[in-house]
């Protein structure tokens, strides 16, 4: 029951950071070294880190299924051209992580097998981020945003997001954070950019997610398929809420705040792996 305990709370953590630009990854590793399963096998916590996102993805489907679904009835020409549209587009974007993500996932993961070199990474990734958003916000306090649909996202937008994105190997980057940024970069207004992060994060963490699961192994016990199950329920309960609080919060402020956040947690992350771990 204690590990199930843990699972419920390190999925409410992914279900909040997953979509907020903060790192999921920092989070999940900060909490899983406070919050270690104690009843499951070697390598089970890191594939929980990764299949905990399922549920988290379910609720940008749940929530945005009207923009999604590409399918409709005969009499409608049985597919909705604008769904189809962002999926051509999220294909587009998703190209550079799967590619990057088959050539050097096991390379960093090798790299950062050192708990205190992994959270050194995650506290330089965390921090420069948080310095990047202050920053492009402070530019962009001074001019208007040239793509405010994701209807108008060109397919080299998508392509160039997509290259942002291969930023998020590194541990600690945010793949919303990465998409985000690099999509404000390029003049998307910052509701676009998130939403469409949203959609492009379906593909990339269902295979990133299926990766993971190929490699650990199908041989689940009772209380590991428990454990994960939970996590993923309430990854998506919270998202649901996080993704409505994002949505919200940004039609009126900026992303600011996130950047302080983000540097504030790089330093704890920092202080606690080199004084404590």
């Amino acid at each position: 029951m204690l590990d199930v305990l843990k699972s419920i709370i390190l999925g409410i953590i992914e279900g909040i950071t997953e979509w907020l630009p903060i790192s999921s990854t920092g989070h999940l590793k900060l909490a899983g070294n406070l919050l270690a399963f104690e009843n499951v096998s070697e390598g089970f916590p890191q594939m929980f880190d990764y299949v905990v996102q399922l549920g988290a993805i379910l609720a940008v489907v749940v929530i945005f299924w009207n923009k999604l679904w590409p399918f409709t009835s005969k009499e409608k020409g049985l597919v909705k051209r604008k769904s189809m549209m962002i999926w051509f587009k999220v294909i587009v974007a998703m190209l550079p992580a799967a590619v990057a993500g088959i050539l050097l996932d096991d390379w960093v993961e090798s790299l950062l097998r050192d708990p205190k070199l992994e959270a050194t990474v995650i506290s330089a990734t965390l921090i420069l981020y948080g310095i990047a958003f202050i920053v492009i916000e402070n530019i962009n306090a001074t001019r208007k945003p040239k793509t405010i649909s994701v209807k108008a996202l060109t397919y080299k937008d998508a392509l160039l997001i997509g290259l942002f994105q291969v930023l998020s190997i590194i541990p600690g980057t945010s793949r919303s954070g990465s998409t985000i940024l690099g999509a404000i970069i390029l003049g998307v207004s910052r509701t676009v950019a998130a939403e469409f992060s949203f959609f492009l994060a379906v593909p990339v963490i269902f295979g990133a997610s299926l990766l993971k699961i190929v490699k650990f192994g199908f041989n689940f016990t009772g209380i590991e398929f428990v454990i994960l199950a939970v996590g993923m329920v309430s990854a998506f309960v919270i998202s649901i809420l996080a993704i409505k609080f994002l949505l919200g919060y940004i039609k009126k402020k900026d992303f600011k705040a996130f950047g302080y956040y983000r540097i504030v947690l790089g330093l704890l992350v920092l202080g606690y792996f080199w004084l404590f771990a």
